[in-house]
This record gives structure tokens, sequence and C-alpha cells, in this order.
């Protein structure tokens, strides 16, 4: 029957969608476990680091604008399609990376590619919700965390067999083809969000996309700082091994696949506000207790409860993204352009959070600049119910 046939093309879109965050994930995961080995490589301080990571976001932000416009005149499905082979290309182009200079280039190119995935992924993840008519984003975000665990556990298995950069990446891109592959047939038809905006009077950016985003800038840097510094801060402060100092952000990372998976369930039950504002106030409480008590198992608690608090933060705000873009902007606004501009403003978390930590932490020590992300946190959960609530 046509009903059928309709749910299994919604679940072979499921399967497709979540080849797609699980590479992202993946990626990720297993680039942030080498970021001591590449910082050792390169013989460089903290505050170069910081620089170098800047480089990512910097990226990203040309993805996003790119991809959120692709997506919406091409539709999301052939952009997350060619986008994940796009970042396999990127991932053989970083690892060869022997000097600083172009290591910071290849990282602006790596968050390009990322970018695009990301905002057409979370795009064509919007198009099934509203399809379907049935929650799934944060179980989307919890594919992407295991990912971004199995790709740390991956990085951590590697650093730890002393394997080049190199041949990670080789290794990683070979199976991002493989996975790629498999799915081509199985997303949503393209024209399910195809956007002319042309015809009709085209908006400038609605500002409640911009406050969203800024909610979404206070968990990004949370995010950020975890994977960037997490294991620096296990190795350099509290002299961890090299397996050991990956534990911080495969911990934060195993959070968030936690408290994605009951999110979408607890989003039904409690509203997205009131999941943003509880879980604001487990990342900052958790963070800044498990910094102040220090040692290794204080960071790790740390990040760990930092990782339930913000796990669903971000899905739930793509979610409102795309629905403010369906119900009040219909046909001026589409949702990829939406998620584009939430992902572009919570993504300058990620642009502005690892230069400041990292100058920070050769300012007054990498444990006290790491209260910023936890401070953070907790004015986002105060700030959400003010922006969220239905006025």
């Amino acid at each position: 029957t046509f009903e059928m046939s309709q749910i299994q093309q919604y679940s072979r879109a499921r399967i497709a969608i979540t080849t797609a965050f699980i590479i992202n994930g993946t990626v990720i995961g297993a680039l942030y476990a080498r970021i001591p080995d590449i910082k050792e490589q390169l013989d460089i301080s903290n505050s170069a680091l910081g620089i170098a990571l800047l480089c990512l976001p910097l990226g990203l932000l040309f993805g996003l604008g790119f991809s959120g416009k692709q997506s919406a005149k091409r539709g999301s499905a052939p952009v997350t399609y060619y986008s994940t082979y796009a970042l396999a290309i990127a991932l053989l182009i970083v690892g060869p990376v022997i000097n600083y200079y172009t290591f910071c280039l290849t990282f602006v190119l790596f968050g390009a590619c990322l970018a695009t995935q990301d905002v057409a992924m979370n795009s064509h993840a919007i198009v099934l919700e509203h399809e379907a008519d049935k929650r799934y984003m944060s179980t989307f975000h919890a594919t992407f965390s295991m990912g971004a665990l199995a790709g740390g556990l991956l990085g951590g298995f590697f650093a730890q067999q002393k394997t080049t950069i190199m041949w990670q990446c080789a290794f990683i891109a070979m199976l991002i083809f493989l996975a790629n592959f498999f799915v081509r047939n199985m997303f949503l038809s393209a024209d399910l969000d195809k956007h002319a905006v042309e015809g009709k009077k085209k908006i400038k950016r609605p500002k409640i996309f911009i406050i969203v985003g800024l909610l979404g800038t206070c968990a990004a840097i949370g995010e950020g700082s975890a994977g960037d510094w997490g294991a620096i801060l296990a190795r350099d402060t509290f002299n961890a091994t090299p397996f050991i100092s990956t534990l911080p952000y495969i911990c934060f990372s195993a959070a968030m696949v936690i408290g994605r998976l009951f999110g979408d369930r607890l989003a039904t039950k409690y509203g997205p506000m009131n999941l943003i504002i509880g879980g604001g106030t487990i990342a900052g409480v958790g963070l800044g207790g498990g910094l102040l008590v220090g040692g290794i198992g204080g960071v790790v608690f740390g990040w760990f409860a930092a990782g339930i608090g913000l796990s669903i933060v971000v899905p739930m705000l793509f979610t409102q993204a795309g629905e403010i873009a369906k119900t009040r902007f219909e046909g001026q606004f589409a949702p990829s352009e939406g998620v584009a501009i939430v992902s572009g403003i919570a993504y300058f978390g990620f642009l502005v959070g690892p230069p400041i930590l990292g100058f920070l932490g050769d300012a007054i020590g990498l444990r006290w600049a790491l209260m910023v992300p936890a401070i953070l946190a907790l004015l986002m959960a105060f700030g959400a119910k003010p922006v969220l609530s239905p006025k």
C-alpha cells in the first residue's frame, strides 16, 4: 500500500541521515583526539594552537551560508550526499600536513566542508520530521555523538599506537567513501525542500533566528572547549598519559549520546524550553564543580556533566529554527536558511571559544579558563525562558 511504501521511504531516509550524522561526528572526534599530537608535532604554544583551531570555525562560517543557499536551491538531499564526499577529500588534505601555516590553511578548507555537510544534513532531518510528523532531531544528534565517541576512541587508539595522523585520515576517508556510496539512493526527494524564493518577496534575516542562535553560542563554547582543551588540560595540567588524556572528551561524548537518546521523548513531555533550562543548569554546576575539585576524576566528571546538560540544546534549537521558518515565514525564508543562521551564530562559539580559552589558559591557567563555559551554560539556562517562552 501507499502508506507502507511511505513508511519504508522514511526508514530509508533515516538510515541515510543517520549515516551522515555519524560520519560528521566520527571525523571531528578522531581529529580532536589527536590535537595534543598535532600540538607536539608542530611544537607550538597554547595560544598558537588556539589560533590554529580558530581556522576550523572560520572555514565553518564560509560553508554555512553556502550550504543554506544551496540546500534551498537544489534541495538538502544532494547537498548532503556530495558534501560528505567533499569531507572525505578534505581529510586526505589535512592528513599529510607538516608545518603550522599549511595546517591553518587546510583547517579552513576542512571546516568549510564540515559546515556544508552539517547544515544540509540538519535541513534534511527537518524535512523528514515534517514529512513523517515525528521528532527525530535529538536522536540524529545522538548518532552524531556516537560518531564523535567512536572517533575519539579510534583517535586515542591510533595515538597510543603512534600511528601517523596521515594514515589515520586515510583510513577514515576510506570508510566515509564506502558508507556514503551505500546510502546514495536512500535520501528523500530533493524537491521536498527546494525553495524558489525569487518569485516571492524576500525578507531580511528575522531577529528571532539571531536570538535563538545566541543561546546556541553558549552551548557551542562548552562543546568546542571539551574537544579543544579537555585533552590538553588532562595531559599538561594533570600529567595524564596519551590515552587517559582523551578520557574527558570520550566521557563528554558518551554523556552527549545518553542525553540525546532521551531528548526527543523528554522534549515531547516537557517542551524544548524546559529542557534547555535544566540542561544549562546541570552543565554549569557540574563542569564548574568538577574543575574546582580538580584531578583527572574531577575533570572527567565535569565534562560528563557538561555533556549531559548540553546534549539536547543544539538539536532543540535547530528544530525550533525549522519550525519558525515553516510556520512564520512560509515562502519567504527556507528552513535550511534558518538552520544556517542559527548554526552560524552558534558556531561563533566555536570561533571565539578556542583562541580566547587558549589566551586565558596562558594567562591564568587552563583549569580556571575552563570556568568560562560553565558560567555561559548557566547564563543560557537563565536566558532561555525570556527568549523561548511563547509571546
